[in-house]
C-alpha cells in the first residue's frame, strides 16, 4: 500500500518532509501491524498551497457540476470491489467486529458516495426568482474554497466520505486529516481517489495527531473547517475559526437518550438497544447509552436489558460471532474503566459488567459490557460521553418526566423512542430537543437526510442537500434589462 511509504498530497504520492512515523497498533493483539509516515507542518503547508492553487486558478471549481457528479460516481465504482479489504483494515486498526465493519464501516460509505452524487445531480445550483423591486434575481451557488476536514478514529471511512464527497461535489479542494489510530483505510481511499485523475491539488490525505489538526485549523489558506470529534476539541476549533472569521462545521459529542414508553415490547426494545447503545462496541457519538424506563414496568425492562447483555459475544474482531470488540487504544480502555469505577462511587447499582476483562479474554483493550441501573440523571455516567459498552438506566415517573430527563443534558445529537404506537411515538420524538431521533430504531444515518446536533453537540448539518449547502457560498445577481 502506497500510504505506508508516502503521503497523498495534492493528488499525488510524495515523500514526507520529515522522518517521523505513526505506528499502528491492533487493539485485539496489542501488537504493531503497520508504520506510516507522520506528516508535519511543512507537509500541511504544501497540501494547503496545492489546494489553494486548485481553487484559485485550477479547473475543478469551474467544472459543470455534472462533471464532478460523474467523477464521484466513478469513485463509487472503484470503491465497490474493495469493501472486504476496507472492512478488514478497519477491524485491524480500530478493533470493530468484522460483521459491523462490513456493514457500517465499509458498505455504508460506498452507498453514501452514490447517494451524495444523486443529491448533487438534483441540486439547484442556480435559481431564478422574481425580485420584489422588479429585477430578476439569480441565486447562484459557488464552492467555499479550501476545506480542512478532520475526522476521528471511531468511524474513519464513513466520516471521511461524509466530509470529502460533498465538498468535492461542491467544487472545493480538501485537505483531509484522519486520526493517527486509523491511517490505513484512509490510505486505501487515497489510492482510489488517485485513479480518478482529478486536477492537481484537489485532495490531500494527511493522517496525524491533535497538534497537526491544530496547525491545519489555524492555517490562513483554509476557507472552512469541517470537524468531527469531542465537544472539548470542537470548542478549540470554533475559537480559532471564530477569531479568523472562518466558516466551521462541528459534529461533536452526544449522550443520547432512549425513551422507552410503557407499551414497548421488552424483548424488541432490548434487541434494538443492542444496536442503538452498543454499536461499534459503544464507540459511537450517536449511541443511546441513557435508557429511560417507566417505573410502572421498570423491573421487566431491566431484566430484558440484562438478558441481552449477558448473551453478547465479546472477543476477536475477526470471529464472525463477535458482537463487541476491543476499545481502540489502551487509553480509551482505561478511560471507560474509570467511568465504571466512578459510577460505583456515585451510587449507581452495577447490575452487570465491571472493570475486569470479559470472560475468555486474555489480551487486548477490552471492556466488559456493563449495565448500571437506578441511575440518577445528574450522575456523571448519565451526563458524560463514555464512548464504550456502558449503559445507564434512569427511571421516570410519567411521559412529561421522560422528555424532561431526555433533554436534561448539555448534548443534543441523537435519541430514540420505543413504542408500537407510531403516532404517540412521533409526538414524543417531536418534543425532544435533539438533532436526530429514531422511532423503534437507532437514528438511521440516511445520506438523503440532514444529520447533526444542537446544544453542545455541534453546529451545522451534514448529509442531504443541507450537507452540500455547508460547502457552498451563495451569490445573488440582480438583473435588469438595459434601457
Amino acid at each position: 500500500m502506497r500510504g505506508t511509504r508516502q503521503l497523498f498530497l495534492g493528488n499525488e504520492w510524495v515523500d514526507p518532509r520529515g522522518a517521523d512515523t505513526i505506528e499502528v497498533i491492533a487493539p485485539h493483539t496489542e501488537q504493531p501491524v503497520a508504520r506510516v509516515p507522520a506528516p508535519g507542518p511543512a507537509d500541511v503547508d504544501r497540501a494547503v498551497a496545492a489546494a489553494r492553487a486548485a481553487v484559485d486558478a485550477g479547473p475543478w471549481p469551474r467544472l459543470d457540476p455534472a462533471e464532478r457528479v460523474a467523477l464521484v460516481r466513478r469513485l463509487a465504482e472503484l470503491y465497490a470491489p474493495r469493501v472486504e479489504e476496507i472492512a478488514a483494515l478497519i477491524s485491524t486498526e480500530m478493533g470493530a467486529p468484522l460483521t459491523f465493519s462490513r456493514s457500517a464501516h465499509a458498505r455504508l460509505p460506498g452507498a453514501m458516495i452514490r447517494a451524495f452524487a444523486d443529491v448533487a445531480a438534483a441540486y439547484p445550483w442556480t435559481e431564478s426568482r422574481p425580485g420584489f423591486l422588479g429585477s430578476e434575481v439569480l441565486v447562484c451557488k459557488r464552492p467555499v474554497g479550501v476545506i480542512g476536514a478532520i475526522v476521528p478514529w471511531n468511524m474513519p471511512m464513513f466520516l471521511s466520505v461524509a466530509k470529502l464527497i460533498p465538498a468535492l461535489l461542491a467544487g472545493c479542494a480538501v485537505v483531509l486529516k484522519p486520526a493517527p489510530e486509523t491511517p490505513l483505510d484512509a490510505a486505501l481511499l487515497a489510492e482510489l481517489i488517485e485513479q480518478l485523475e482529478l486536477p492537481p491539488g484537489v485532495v490531500s490525505v494527511l493522517p496525524g495527531d491533535r497538534a497537526l489538526g491544530r496547525y491545519l485549523v489555524s492555517h490562513p489558506g483554509i476557507d472552512k473547517v469541517s470537524f468531527t470529534g469531542s465537544t472539548a476539541a470542537g470548542r478549540e476549533v470554533a475559537e480559532v475559526c471564530g477569531a479568523a472569521l472562518r466558516r466551521v462545521g462541528l459534529e461533536l459529542g452526544g449522550k443520547s437518550a432512549a425513551v422507552v414508553l410503557d407499551d414497548a415490547d421488552p424483548a424488541d426494545f432490548a434487541a434494538g438497544i443492542r444496536v442503538a447503545g452498543l454499536m461499534n462496541s459503544g464507540q459511537a457519538c450517536v449511541a443511546q447509552t441513557r435508557i429511560l424506563l417507566p417505573r410502572s414496568r421498570y423491573g421487566e425492562y431491566v431484566d430484558a436489558l440484562a438478558s441481552m447483555l449477558e448473551k453478547l459475544v465479546v472477543g476477536d474482531p475477526f470471529d464472525e460471532a463477535t458482537q463487541i470488540g476491543p476499545m481502540v487504544s489502551r487509553r480509551q480502555q482505561q478511560r471507560v474503566r474509570g467511568y465504571i469505577e466512578h459510577g460505583r462511587r456515585e451510587g449507581a447499582r452495577l447490575l452487570l459488567g465491571g472493570t475486569e476483562l470479559p470472560n475468555g479474554v486474555r489480551r487486548g483493550w477490552y471492556v466488559r459490557p456493563t449495565l448500571f441501573v437506578d441511575v440518577d440523571n445528574a450522575m456523571r455516567i448519565a451526563q458524560e460521553e463514555i464512548f464504550g459498552p456502558v449503559l445507564s438506566v434512569v427511571p421516570y415517573d410519567d411521559e412529561e418526566h421522560a422528555v424532561k430527563l431526555a433533554d436534561a443534558t448539555e448534548y443534543g445529537l441523537s435519541g430514540s423512542v420505543w413504542t408500537p404506537d407510531l403516532d404517540h411515538g412521533l409526538a414524543v420524538a417531536r418534543r425532544m430537543r435533539t438533532g436526530t431521533v429514531g422511532l423503534n430504531q437507532p437514528y438511521s444515518m440516511d445520506p438523503f437526510a440532514p444529520f447533526g446536533g444542537v446544544k453542545n453537540s455541534g453546529l451545522g448539518r451534514e448529509f442531504g442537500p443541507e450537507g452540500l449547502d455547508g460547502f457552498l457560498d451563495t451569490t445573488s445577481i440582480s438583473v435588469r434589462p438595459a434601457p
